[in-house]
């Protein structure tokens, strides 16, 4: 399965349309957060759904704004991050998702993308698709994950 993953659109979902559109063979989109209604306006566009979660631009303030992607790979938590406080670390994401029995973690709010795996836990973060982060670059993430297997890469736009 590949996975398209955006983050923190915020309201211009021009950059993510183009880099989708330059990507092949995708099965699933995934948006996490702030703009929540950007994915239903990619959804609409594509004629495809869009798996979502909210941010804090959204208003969302809830210790259950996640989700659970079952995937083939096992399940993966899905937030935004703003509730896991992500942007001061990622230990509470890390035992919010180990406690759901989740082997890795999709996040976004810090505009900084990030792949890495810590003793066999995934964390992925896209980086934001319309905000530029330190690195002064856009980018999204693509996700390959199959049974036992959790392959991204970060494109930078």
């Amino acid at each position: 399965m590949r996975i398209f993953i955006i983050s923190d659109s915020h309201g211009s979902i021009g950059r993510a349309m183009e880099a989708y559109e330059s990507v092949r063979d995708i099965d699933l989109i995934v948006h996490l957060g702030d703009y929540a209604r950007d994915a239903d306006a990619m959804s609409k566009r594509l004629g495809r759904p869009v798996f979502s979660v909210k941010g804090n631009g959204d208003g969302d303030r809830s210790e259950n704004g996640c989700r659970i992607l079952e995937t083939e790979f096992g399940k993966l938590f899905v937030a935004h991050g703003h509730m896991e406080g992500v942007k001061t670390g990622l230990q509470k994401l890390i035992y919010k998702a180990e406690s759901m029995g989740c082997a890795g973690a999709l996040f976004g709010h810090t505009h900084r993308p990030v792949f890495m795996e810590l003793n066999g836990f995934y964390l992925l973060n896209p980086g934001s698709i319309t905000y530029p982060g330190p690195d002064g670059k856009v980018s999204f993430a693509v996700a390959t994950v199959g049974p036992g297997s959790f392959q991204a890469s970060i494109i930078y736009k």
